[in-house]
């Protein structure tokens, strides 16, 4: 048996075997073009038909996740009319006599530079959504097949890592879950994998080819995956498994419904959360608001001791984001935050 660690999305375990997802690596061109104008009309056509499958895409995450989640794909559409964005890419092209591909890659992986390098996690997150539109104009130019690469049964998807749209894209019926070696709990892919209640782990390092067709467990419970776990654990994560089924199934029933008692008596019931990146997870499950704000993980997940502003910037965007549920309770620790926000 092998156990691999990482970074878990859901509580939850997803058990069955693995399927490697390995992208194609693609060859661009650096030679000096001589038509640049027609590159511009690639790049302008390619741009068209992009922003078409971000429509697409929000359509289809509107069915499977609801109207939260499927906004990141309009955010997508608009992120590649960015004036900045495409001057860049026209700039490139233009001046330094490059295709359109690699005026496309090169803009964005410097647009998405940026946001790596910003202090807020929720920015340093927007990264991915850059590398994410990049791509999809990289296929489009270069008439690269996005289909499944799922194959045809039920699995666990072990990847380096998981743009939003190929989320989306994925088969649910035959998902049961996903492994990343990299990822953000902040990025737009973890909220689409809480919403859609699907058990992830990422920043996992242990991830390998030769995973490929082995059955493992995801512990969400304990950040890990088993893989080729030994009889007795597999009957063990098993029950657990069909414990929180159970639950789960009880717990939908009762979306919807006050929280009242025989007697009358109203008890507000609210989430436990540790940043923006479990908002998702509030709405679709339907808490009153956040009880709790387990704000030691704001600073888990700053490189450096947050500032003052930082925290604030935190806290405001997960009360923004739910208002007007109720958002109102002091932190767990004695971080400093702003009174009027609260």
């Amino acid at each position: 048996m092998q156990v691999g660690t990482g970074k878990s999305i859901l509580n939850g375990i997803a058990i069955g075997k693995i399927k490697v997802y390995k992208k194609k690596d693609t060859t661009i061109s650096t030679a000096e073009v001589e038509d640049t104008a027609a590159e511009i009309a690639r790049f302008e056509e390619a741009q068209a038909k992009a922003i078409e499958q971000q429509t697409a895409l929000y359509e289809k995450a509107l069915d499977e996740a609801g109207e939260e989640i499927a906004e990141v794909f309009n955010i997508h559409a608009m992120m590649l009319e960015d004036d900045d964005f495409v001057d860049a890419i026209k700039e490139i092209i233009n001046g330094q006599k490059m295709c359109a591909e690699y005026a496309v890659k090169t803009a964005g992986n410097n647009q998405a530079a940026v946001f790596a390098a910003m202090d807020d996690p929720y920015l340093q997150a927007r990264s991915a959504d850059v590398l994410d539109i990049s791509q999809a104009m990289l296929d489009i130019l270069q008439g690269t097949d996005t289909g499944s690469v799922q194959g045809g049964e039920p699995s666990i998807l072990v990847a380096e890592d998981l743009a939003p749209s190929e989320t989306v894209r994925l088969d649910k019926s035959l998902l049961l879950g996903f492994i990343t070696r990299e990822g953000s709990s902040n990025s737009h892919t973890a909220i689409l994998a809480r919403s859609m209640n699907i058990p992830a782990l990422i920043q996992c390092k242990d991830i390998s080819d030769e995973w490929d067709g082995k059955m493992a467990v995801i512990d969400g419970y304990n950040a890990c995956v088993y893989v080729e776990p030994t009889p007795d654990l597999l009957k063990s994560l098993q029950k657990r498994q069909q414990e929180d089924r159970k639950k789960q199934a009880l717990l939908q029933e009762l979306k919807g419904k006050t929280n009242t008692t025989l007697d009358g008596k109203t008890i507000n019931v609210y989430a436990n959360i540790g940043g923006i990146g479990d908002v998702g997870a509030v709405q679709q499950n339907d808490a009153g608001g956040v009880g709790l704000f387990r704000s030691e993980f704001v600073y888990l997940n700053s490189k450096d001791y947050p500032s003052e502003d930082y925290q604030f910037e935190a806290y405001k965007q997960v009360i923004e984001t739910l208002a007007p549920r109720r958002s109102s309770s002091a932190p767990a620790t004695s971080a400093p935050t702003r009174p009027s926000i609260t």
